[in-house]
């Protein structure tokens, strides 16, 4: 199956040369091209049912995400003149552009509900019915509902010379409604709150059993129930106009920090600052009534250009229930991740299978709580363990690494937790932790000052016969067992005494005042990763020759660091065959004449989340497995090699290597769910027309490696 590009100009550029500035792709716009990929997996057929409505949910996520965290930056550099010196786009162009791909695929969103969900989803017994679709007696059913379970929190609030505009709550849908007493014409305005339900989808029937009897299920969207019974919140007036309309707040308030006497105390005033911000998008219905709209732009300082008519739903996300409904045949298959061959063995101790050898784990292939979970909870059980340290970055709502952490104190360990308060959206779980294992007794460290940490390692001290011993994990995800069941992430355990040592010194670094800068085996950024990085880039070149030619391949989410770019198009230019698997954007053109000839990009897009970071470089071997390899947690991006502590590790094993080189190659040679991309910044999906169904290509990586992990 083949698709159009995912970009709408279809003109053969003038290419840049190596000292353009248009040799660097936007990186907003190639973000949006990523999110349009997104989109496709909603639209392909062969995507099942209810993955296909999860989908659609997932796109409208990342762009309220890009909104508040992309839009609002662009429109302060706007106003305040900033343009970085890379750029060849200022930052109003850069929104110009924005609003101009966006709008075309909200219609593209919108009709992929309408045209093609929403059908798909009638025909299998599952119906989302508008208002002036359901029977009288439905009707009547609603609003039954609506009345016992809504009416008695709704509060609406008139906007008048006594009455001052409310505040809207960020992602928040509400009703502008202009009403006016019978027999006047002055009109006067009022916002309703649609609740935030953990349900927005009202089943209609369900007392008649349809979900016993396996019927037809039938729903309508609290809005509209809502929104049809407004006289019952304005008795005695008349209901001009209603307009459903969303509000996006920028979330780009950040501060460095750097002079922060208390960062917990810092971020926490964000958060405020972020509930309160500028609002950067407007989202309505469509044909808004007039009067409504320019009252919204006036009070919300708004510009045309900030105004988004929707066509289907203003709340995706409420698409999610539908998503969960208990239909498995129109859902992925349930996939149950393995324990890892070299830990099914549960008589036997984690450290001692590590001391037996590195190796690695592959989720959610491999299972997160039978390894990683694992490591940590036997730590906290062991007497013999003296210390636990651990960075988390991002972890679940009821994480086990929490609990085990406190118990770990409780019993006398030494136990050092590095909570990183600054990731985005994530701070005010992150602020919870911290203080509960600061109450546990947890010595707790937010980071190196002026930088996120975001690096995934754990540490054990083990006292044993011979000795103290340290283990370690090195992750390229983060330390959530929710996500592990979704992100597809590689770790590796290890008591290499070269790795662990620099782990410890590491861990010093994040906590302490330590100024290591010198490590055995680990890439660390922002001190020592992007300068050998480029330097096994340009070994790459200088090792190149016909007989033994030049190879990179890298995995990673997004690429976008200049320096790193310009590596490669140097290494692409000496001849060096270079493959860059990037799921998210990609700000460099692959296959450009005279400047990227040797560079692939693609990008995999599926099941699951593509997370890790791989990175090879054949270093002149006969045998690509004997070449480098190294994983991580940090993508080729200016954040995660300046602004961040990040961490790769070498794989020094060669059964671990053969394991990450046919990851590598499983994902080059994938017909299923594998874009290529243009150097004009555009994606095809590669068509699987002519190939066996059965082909490991055909099927896809995700499924290729489920069927692996059940065959070990």
């Amino acid at each position: 199956m083949s698709h159009a590009t995912t970009s709408a100009s279809a003109s053969v550029p003038t290419w840049p040369g190596p000292e353009d500035p248009d040799r660097f792709l936007n990186r907003e716009l190639q973000w949006l091209a990523f999110n349009e990929r997104v989109l496709h997996m909603a639209e392909d057929d062969r995507t099942p049912l209810l993955e296909r409505v999860r989908f659609l949910c997932i796109f409208a996520s990342n762009l309220d995400e890009f909104f508040m965290k992309r839009v609002g930056g662009l429109r302060r550099q706007h106003e305040e003149g900033i343009q970085g010196p890379y750029e060849s786009m200022t930052p109003g162009q850069q929104l110009a552009a924005i609003r101009e791909r966006v709008a075309p695929l909200l219609q593209r969103q919108a009709a992929i509900y309408a045209d093609r969900v929403r059908p798909a989803l009638r025909a299998a017994g599952i119906e989302l019915a508008s208002w002036r679709e359901l029977t009288p007696d439905e009707q009547s059913e609603a609003e039954r509902w609506y009345r016992r379970n809504v009416f008695p929190i709704l509060t609406p609030l008139a906007v008048d010379s006594g009455h001052r505009f409310p505040f809207i709550s960020n992602l928040s849908e509400s009703l502008g409604v202009l009403v006016r007493r019978p027999g006047e014409s002055e009109q006067l305005f009022a916002r309703v709150k649609v609740p935030e339900l953990p349900n927005r989808w009202i089943e209609l029937g369900a007392e008649a059993g349809a979900v016993a009897t396996g019927g037809p299920r039938r729903f309508v969207h609290l809005q509209e129930v809502l929104e049809h019974n407004l006289d019952d919140l304005f008795p005695g007036m008349e209901i001009v106009k209603v307009l459903p309309f969303r509000v996006t707040r920028n979330a780009d308030v950040e501060r460095d920090n750097e002079d922060a006497e208390d960062l917990m105390e810092e971020i926490q005033q964000q958060l405020r600052e972020r509930r309160f911000a500028r609002v950067v998008r407007l989202e309505t219905g469509l044909q808004p009534n007039e009067r409504i709209l320019r009252f919204l732009k006036e009070e919300l300082a708004l510009a045309p250009q900030d105004i988004y008519e929707v066509e289907a739903l203003l709340d995706w996300e409420s698409l999610g229930q539908i998503a969960d409904l208990d239909r498995p045949e129109h859902r992925y298959p349930p996939w149950r991740p393995v324990v890892p061959p070299r830990l099914v063995d549960e008589e036997r101790d984690i450290f001692s299978v590590i001391r037996e050898g590195d190796f690695l784990v592959h989720h959610p292939y491999e299972s997160f709580d039978a390894s990683v979970a694992r490591f940590i909870e036997e730590a906290a059980n062991d007497p013999r363990v003296l210390c636990i340290k651990q960075a988390l970055y991002r972890t679940s709502g009821d994480s086990p690494f929490i609990r085990e952490l406190i118990r770990a104190a409780e019993a006398g360990k030494q136990v050092a937790c590095l909570v990183e308060l600054r990731a985005r959206f994530d701070e005010a779980r992150n602020i919870v932790w911290a203080g509960t294992l600061e109450d546990a007794g947890v010595h707790v460290a937010y980071g190196v000052v002026g930088l996120k940490t975001h690096t995934k390692i754990a540490l054990v001290v083990r006292q044993e016969p011979e000795g103290i011993r340290s283990y370690v994990h090195v992750g390229s995800g983060n330390y959530n067992s929710k996500t592990a069941r979704l992100y597809e992430d590689w770790g590796l355990f290890t008591c290499d005494p070269a790795i662990t040592e620099d782990v410890v010194n590491l861990f010093n670094y994040m906590t302490g005042r330590s100024r290591q800068r010198d490590y055995n085996r680990l890439l660390v950024a922002p001190l020592t990763m992007k300068k050998r990085f480029i330097e096994m880039i340009e070994r790459e070149a200088l090792l190149h020759t016909p007989e033994r030619p030049g190879r990179i391949i890298a995995k990673m989410n997004q690429l976008e660091d200049r320096a790193v770019t310009d590596a490669l198009y140097r290494a692409s230019a000496a001849g060096v065959r270079i493959d860059l698997i990037v799921r998210g954007f990609c700000c460099l053109r692959p296959g450009v004449p005279g400047l990227s000839e040797n560079i692939r990009v693609i990008s995999l897009i599926g099941r699951f989340l593509e997370h890790s970071r791989i990175y090879w470089f054949r270093a002149g071997a006969d045998d690509p497995v004997e070449g480098e390899f190294y994983i991580g947690s940090a993508d080729w991006m200016y954040r995660n090699l300046h602004t961040r502590v990040e961490a790769a590790c070498p794989v020094l094993r060669r059964p671990l290597r053969e394991q990450l080189w046919q990851n590598l190659q499983l994902a080059l040679e994938d017909r299923r769910q594998v874009w290529d991309m243009n150097g004009r910044g555009e994606f095809e999906l590669r068509s699987t027309e002519g190939i066996d169904p059965d082909a490991p290509e055909a099927l896809g990586t995700h499924e290729m490696l489920m069927r692996a992990a059940r065959g070990r």
